[in-house]
Parts: structure tokens; sequence; C-alpha cells
């Protein structure tokens, strides 16, 4: 693993129990900070990062430059426990497997969950190498609009299906020893960041 700068790397309490939450974020928004705050409270969680991924493999256009996207996201959160980071971009990596595995390296001690939305579960057996996912990390799925039946209908939601936790023991997934996963159901927002694309809205624009 390369050598990072400690600066680079968002700090973290022994045993803090953190949200990792990936994606473009092209652009960020009140979405993305609704379901966060979320997953804070539901999970019980200490500290929740956003990983601005550096480009999404599945994406055949790239997203806006990363500066554009990280200055744009950093202005949208005001928690003081929720950090934007571009420690993707730092590690090197291109595929979420491969950045959880250098995560879980870096911070042996930490409890960390993976957070994402129904939408990625619906298409997250296209990802690169997802099987290892589901055995590095818990995995909070939180409700979108219109994709709940396809979510919890997807390849990966049959695979891990004896793996789920009700949603009554979000709190505890943190802790839990993967593979492991819940569905959470939360007040949702019908915004995304494909249809702010669609009408001109981009980061740093």
């Amino acid at each position: 693993m390369p050598y990072l700068p400690r600066h680079v790397l968002p700090k973290a309490p022994r045993h803090a129990r953190i949200g990792l939450f990936g994606g473009s974020f092209d652009p960020a928004h009140s979405g993305h900070v609704h379901v966060s705050r979320q997953a804070m409270m539901r999970l019980d969680l200490d500290l929740f990062w956003w990983l601005v991924s550096p480009g999404n493999p599945l994406k055949p256009h790239g997203p806006a430059p990363l500066a554009d996207r990280l200055a744009h996201a950093r202005g949208m959160i005001t928690h003081p426990r929720m950090h934007v980071t571009a420690i993707e971009a730092a590690l090197g990596t291109r595929y979420t497997a491969h950045t959880l595995r250098k995560l879980r390296a870096l911070y042996p001690t930490q409890a960390m969950v993976w957070v994402m939305g129904a939408d990625n579960l619906a298409q997250m057996h296209q990802w690169e190498d997802w099987r290892a996912i589901l055995s590095m990390l818990p995995i909070a799925v939180i409700a979108r609009p219109g994709q709940q039946r396809r979510a919890l209908s997807s390849p990966v939601a049959r695979v891990a299906a004896r793996h789920r936790l009700p949603a009554r023991m979000a709190a505890a997934l943190p802790m839990m020893q993967p593979p492991a996963w819940c569905f959470l159901t939360v007040p949702m927002r019908d915004i995304s960041s494909s249809s702010l694309r669609q009408r001109g809205i981009r980061a740093g624009g």
C-alpha cells in the first residue's frame, strides 16, 4: 500500500462506528444529506464519510472535475460528524471492493458499515468483486423512491437473503460480522443527481 500523509486520511477514534457513503456526487444534493442523517441516526454511527469517487466505472461519461464535486459537497455539509473525503483518489482505487479492502487495513479497530441506496443494490451484481464487498463490511441499504421491489429482488439481495437483518436491529449492524445487511425505509426525497444534471445543474456550474 502506498504511503499516505496523515492529513489525507480522515481521523477516527479507535472503535468509532463509521458509515461509508460512496458515489460520484455529481452533484451532491439535499437528498444525499437527508440519507446521511437518517443513516447516522438509525445505525447509531459516530462518524459518516462521503467517499467522492474520481469516476464511476459503470457510467460511460465522466463526472465533473473532482475538485468541483468536492467543493460543492462540502458546501452541503453542516453536521460536525459528517465529512466529505477524496480518499479514493488518495488511495488510487477505482472499484469499491479495492477501496474497502484498503480502508479495513488502514482502520483495523474501527467498525465500518457501507451505506448505499436501493438503486445501487439493484445493480450491485455488476460491480467488480461484489461478493468480496459482502464479506468485508456490513451493508445498510436505504430505500429510494420506486426502487424497493427491484432492489429486494435483485441478484445480490437473493444471494445474501439469509444474512439480512430486520430493520429494528439496524443499530447493531455496524458491529455485526459480515456478511450482514439490512434494508431501511426512511422518509424519502425524490431528488437525484441525474435529474439535476438533466436540468443543467452541475458541481462547480
